[in-house]
């Protein structure tokens, strides 16, 4: 019989974990190239290489989020949109400045019903369907909409000047009249 304060029992618990560690690194080293001394050269390897991510990449960074913004399901407008864009772009980060005004725009063109409200549309199919009722920008719209799959897809970063033509475009589209069309021929009922 053992007593659960048996000195014993802990020494032979303890004795079997080294054991156990033990055949864990001289396995190990048997399958590495050049034995003891290749798994240590992989292990100083492995480290090198966990070093220079942590290096390049930063320490890890959680990005703070508010309960409001956490759990808030409904569309933002375009005007949160270009405010986020604006705060971004008061602090150089150029990148999501682009990317917000983007949005602004998408989400501007569907406050003024010439785009369907649709979760999921590209950038490329909203630059087109914008073009039907806004044909004098379909090409400013269809390079915004490169530049924004550039920047959020291709890893491309944004600079001043992208974010600058983004506004510029948001600010002509609002003051642009659309070209409605006209109703179907033999739709009169």
């Amino acid at each position: 019989m053992y007593h659960e304060n048996d000195p014993s029992l802990l020494r032979r618990g303890i004795d079997r974990f080294w054991d156990w560690l033990g055949g864990l690194f001289d396995a190990a080293s048997g399958a590495a190239p050049g034995g003891v001394l290749g798994l240590v050269v992989i292990v100083l390897l492995v480290l090198a290489l966990i070093a220079a991510l942590w290096w390049r990449l930063g320490t890890p960074q959680r990005l703070p989020t508010s309960a409001s913004t956490l759990f808030d399901d409904r569309p933002r407008t375009a005007d949160e949109h270009r405010t986020a864009a604006e705060t971004h772009a008061a602090g150089h980060a150029w990148t999501p400045a682009v990317q917000e005004r983007m949005r602004a725009i998408v989400r501007s063109l569907e406050e003024r019903t010439l785009l369907d409200p649709r979760p999921g549309r590209t950038a490329d199919e909203a630059a087109a369907e914008a073009a039907r009722p806004l044909p004098a920008h379909a090409g400013r719209l269809r390079s915004a909409a490169r530049e924004f799959d550039d920047i959020t897809y291709g890893g491309r970063t944004a600079d001043e000047q992208a974010y600058l033509r983004l506004t510029a475009l948001d600010h002509d589209l609002e003051r642009t009249k659309p070209l409605l069309a006209a109703a179907p021929q033999g739709a009169a009922g």
